[in-house]
């Protein structure tokens, strides 16, 4: 598997836990939404800061689903995420251990 490819299920796998979590602690959207509002009056990645904002703004199953979906689009938002730092660095390193494990098995 390349690099590229990797990364990309190292963040899909992130995300569903990211998905996960949001269930449980509701706080994780609103710091997400915070951070977007951040870019958006900084002027930082425009065109993720208006998508993020949004699916930020929407039903929350759309927010679920943006996160998880393997679309381009879903996969391009992943790439300029507002959840950073949702997963400690333990829990982030032991994540991608174990995609780069199962993804890269014969």
């Amino acid at each position: 598997m390349d690099a590229h490819r990797l990364a990309e299920e190292r963040s899909l796998a992130y995300h569903r836990m990211v998905a996960e979590r949001i269930e449980r602690d509701p706080g994780i959207v609103e710091r997400a939404r915070e951070r977007v509002r951040s870019w958006l009056l900084e002027g930082r990645s425009p065109y993720y800061a208006r998508a993020w904002d949004e699916v930020l703004s929407g039903a929350p199953d759309r927010l679920r689903a943006a996160l998880v979906s393997d679309t381009a689009e879903a996969r391009a938002l992943r790439q300029a995420t507002p959840f950073a730092g949702v997963l400690d660095p333990r829990e982030r390193w032991r994540l991608w251990r174990d995609v780069h494990a199962r993804t890269m098995e014969p």
